[in-house]
């Protein structure tokens, strides 16, 4: 199972950490895995680039461990309001379309959301 972990900070999403292969196929065949990990990509793709921010990430394939935070979801790193929303926003949407996927794959992603301060990238 894929176990994912929300990462907020009063009303601003700032990243968020997976853990786990998800076990719904074989490796190369299992849509769910392939589905988590394109969104968490596009994530880390649209802060850095879109948006052009910082993300920091950890990816490590082998144990199935991926960590993504972005200082500039919250005020007291980004003063542009609107990049902090849309950074937020996009975590948050990302949080949105897992909770659609555990509905259908339950047996396979857990999902979750954190009260937690930002602490960079390290590992929890």
């Amino acid at each position: 199972m894929t176990k994912v972990v929300f990462f907020k900070s009063g009303d601003n999403y700032w990243g968020f950490e997976e853990q786990g292969h998800s076990g719904f196929a074989a490796s190369g065949n299992d849509i769910v895995c392939s589905a988590i990990s394109a969104m968490t990509m596009l994530v880390i793709n649209a802060i850095e680039v879109a948006y052009a921010s910082d993300v920091d990430y950890d990816i490590d394939e082998e144990t199935a461990y991926v960590r993504v935070s972005s200082c500039n979801a919250l005020p007291e790193y980004e003063q542009d309001e609107r990049k902090r929303y849309a950074i937020s926003g996009l975590i948050m949407a990302y949080y949105y379309q897992l909770v659609d996927l555990v509905e259908e794959y339950y047996d396979y992603l857990d999902v979750e959301v954190i009260e937690k301060k930002y602490d960079g990238n390290k590992k929890t």
